[in-house]
């Protein structure tokens, strides 16, 4: 469980605020020693000066040296102490601006500020929480300028002391949401050993785990001394109040869950996936040749290249038809197409080119279902056999206004024939030790495997169907072995 401090030059700055006994001055933060807890500490430097040398600057210097987690960091300081720091990071909100002005009133300078990357005006909302991500910290001044476009001109930090009555409440309602265990008095319950946020995307059609699972998340967590708390693609700037950090949502490399999972691993939280796994899982490149590598049975794989026509001649004459041509980073059989034909080839890959230069073609092997192997810390978890949409080749079947997916049923890993077993291990063990989906056919007595998710589905009524709340309890106990693990400083 983690404690959080709010550090501030002297208490009667807080006086205008409800009263905490984790609001501390800098001098009493000067005498705390990390030797007196193994807590992790989440620190919140409210000091009124953040300039080199100042109280607030070595507030955020002993912080780190401490190993506490604090915002802002010394890094954060330095790069708005210079706009030459700072001005390199905004280059890419040009966009961002043109959205928040588009129905403005044309002025020349216009500030506003951010509180913990919310702003009460709507129309600035995405560019504070971008400008948060980038620069974590508690008031944000922000100035912008408007000529043939608008811009940022000067980005500060400044003290919740200048603040005005209205701007106090707003500053006020900004920190319950950042960090509600500072103003909320603690419920009658057992305290919980590590808090454990997981991300997800409510608004998400087709998510890793359903409401179902999530639910059992939380409520078996907090049976077994975990605090689980949701977060979405807005809580960013929180990720250092927790312990750990499980993504529910479909990840990508180009995509907000990527970052998430960079800024955990940089932190120090166990984050399952790991920025490794995604890396490696979400590109069907990078797997292919790392089934090939590795010698894993899988399909025989060619990489089309868009620069070379020569490729198609020799996929039709080596492959035949149908063959099946992916997009490196599909999903839920999305970008995944057979083609009967040298036309429909033609055709297909033209389109998929649009959207990668690199083109997977794979052997068409048809089954009546796919294995699903889970897989956690490198050992088999639960097994799943997802069927084919009737009348079709794939377990989903996409059209304009809906998704069909085909049946399924879940087994004990005991009943899993063994050449499938062994070749989902055998295809997890290159990338980590992390919580995999492998998707394996079976073809007379052997395994083939297709591709490995670093965030397979765990949903309530179906992964879990064999082992019901068991499923669930094995990943949070490893969730807590891991982080019983990090606190001791073993990896």
């Amino acid at each position: 469980m983690a404690s959080t401090l709010l550090v501030v030059d002297d208490l009667s700055d807080w006086n205008p605020y409800y009263p905490s006994d984790q609001v501390i001055t800098f001098e009493d933060y000067l005498g705390i020693e990390q030797a007196e807890s193994d807590q992790r500490v989440r620190i919140i430097n409210l000091c009124s000066s953040y300039a080199y040398l100042s109280d607030g600057y070595y507030c955020s210097l002993l912080a780190e040296a401490r190993n506490h987690h604090v915002i802002p960091s010394v890094k954060v300081i330095n790069d708005l102490g210079k706009n030459a720091l700072y001005s390199l990071q905004l280059d890419d909100l040009s966009s961002t601006l043109a959205r928040a002005f588009k129905y403005h009133v044309s002025i020349t300078d216009f500030k506003l500020y951010s509180f913990f990357g919310t702003t009460p005006d709507p129309t600035f909302q995405e560019l504070t929480r971008l400008l948060f991500e980038r620069f974590p910290c508690p008031i944000l001044e922000i100035t912008l300028q408007g000529q043939l476009q608008w811009q940022i001109i000067d980005l500060k930090a400044v003290s919740h002391r200048s603040l005005d009555d209205a701007e106090q409440t707003l500053f006020a309602e900004a920190l319950d949401r950042f960090s509600k265990k500072i103003w909320r008095k603690s419920r009658t319950r057992k305290a919980a050993r590590y808090d454990l946020a997981i991300l997800i995307n409510p608004a998400e059609k087709l998510p890793p785990s359903n409401r179902g699972a999530i639910k059992k998340f939380i409520n078996l967590g907090r049976q077994m001394g975990v605090e689980v708390e949701l977060i979405t693609q807005q809580h960013y700037g929180r990720i250092p109040e927790f312990d750990g950090l499980f993504i529910r949502e479909t990840t990508a490399i180009d995509h907000y869950t990527y970052r998430f999972a960079k800024k955990a691993e940089k932190e120090g939280l166990l984050v399952i996936d790991d920025p490794t796994s995604i890396l490696r899982c979400a590109n069907k490149v990078y797997l292919a040749d790392m089934f090939r590598t590795h010698r894993v049975p899988s399909p025989k794989t060619w990489i089309l290249h868009k620069g070379n026509a020569m490729h198609l001649d020799q996929l039709e004459q080596a492959a035949g038809f149908p063959v099946v041509i992916k997009i490196p980073d599909g999903s839920f059989s999305r970008g995944i197409v057979k083609v009967s034909n040298r036309q429909e080839l033609d055709s297909k890959v033209s389109e998929l080119f649009q959207q990668s230069a690199l083109l997977l073609a794979q052997e068409f092997l048809y089954t009546d279902f796919d294995w699903r192997i889970g897989i956690f810390n490198n050992k088999a978890l639960y097994a799943c056999r997802y069927f084919m949409v009737k009348n079709h080749w794939q377990i989903y079947r996409h059209s304009r206004n809906r998704v069909d997916s085909g049946d399924f049923d879940t087994l004990p890993t005991f009943e899993v024939p063994k050449a499938v077993l062994e070749a989902a291990l055998k295809a997890t063990h290159p990338i980590g030790n992390g919580l995999y989906g492998v998707d394996v056919k079976e073809i007379k007595g052997k395994g083939y495997v297709i591709e490995v998710n670093d965030n397979p589905n765990i949903d309530s009524g179906i992964e879990d169907k064999y082992l019901g709340d068991e499923l669930y309890k094995v990943i949070l106990s490893e969730f807590v072995r891991r982080m019983e693990n990090r606190s001791k400083g073993i990896n």
